[in-house]
């Protein structure tokens, strides 16, 4: 049985909750071999006044030439780019390689808020590297962000911003609405078709990762050959399954259970074309 491969260009977390940590775990526990160009380190502390350590172009760059040796990489993610510099640099390489599966998480909010992209790259990032992308995974504050300050107060809008989103050029849409009331609804579209996926909201804090893992487990499931509608819904089941589970941190807010979705399962995404 031939082992898939996917590769993650994203930061890295202190607490190992989300970032490219996340993405590792989350490959691992869907049965793909992971890669990986760190961009940045995030460790925020009170004691410090620096919490972003990005990595230098030349770093970066030598990571993905790293990549270049790899012919058969399945599918790739990216999440926390930060720079205009950062975003031309992993855009052009991309563009070079036969990656058929571009998974673009556009991250740009920590999760309390702190900036985690320049004010500066967001151009770069819609016209050089979102045009790339087989599907973006905006969360709500994002894709306002990108839609130049639209509103997203309900699952109508989610609907307006995902046909609007489409306009930047990738394949697939999905628009997060995890902020909504009620159930967690998220809204896939791909030009012609939406689809909704729905969840029980899960009354908990401790989130920390659930974003990264979602793109990272449509990347793996992408990488295992199957459709993306299957792709979105395995990964919905995935993130689910982990919230659901989450593992409490002393400190701060604790991350999602990677091993949730393997050990338990889960069962309760509904998949609708609406």
């Amino acid at each position: 049985m031939t082992l898939r491969k996917a590769c993650t260009v994203a930061g890295a977390a202190a607490r190992s909750g989300a970032g490219i940590q996340a993405d590792l775990k989350t490959f691992q526990e869907l049965g793909v071999y992971g890669f990986t160009a760190i961009t940045a380190i995030n460790a925020k502390h009170p004691s410090k006044e620096q919490g972003l350590f990005i990595q230098p172009l030349d770093a970066i760059e030598a990571q993905l030439l790293i990549m270049n040796e790899q012919n058969d990489i399945d599918a790739l993610k990216t999440g926390m780019l930060f720079s205009k510099e950062i975003i031309e640099l992993v855009a052009n390489w991309l563009a070079s390689t036969s990656i058929q599966n571009i998974v673009v998480d556009p991250v740009m909010f920590g999760k309390f808020g702190s900036p985690l992209l320049d004010f500066d790259a967001m151009e770069t990032l819609k016209t050089k590297l979102i045009p790339q992308a087989t599907i973006i995974t905006p969360n709500m504050p994002e894709a306002t962000y990108l839609l130049g300050g639209q509103k997203i107060n309900s699952i109508e809008d989610l609907q307006d911003a995902a046909r609007d989103l489409m306009q930047l050029g990738s394949k697939y849409v999905l628009v997060k609405g995890g902020r909504l009331q009620g159930p967690a609804v998220d809204i896939l579209y791909d030009g012609n078709k939406m689809y909704k996926l729905e969840a029980p909201r899960i009354d908990t804090i401790h989130t920390n990762g659930a974003g990264c893992s979602y793109s990272a487990a449509i990347t793996a499931e992408l990488a295992k050959g199957k459709p993306m509608e299957e792709a979105v819904l395995n990964a919905k089941k995935f993130v689910t399954a982990g919230i659901k589970r989450f593992i409490p941190f002393e400190y701060a807010p604790g991350m999602i259970d990677h091993r949730a979705y393997k050990v338990y399962g889960e069962d309760e995404v509904q998949f609708n074309e609406i």
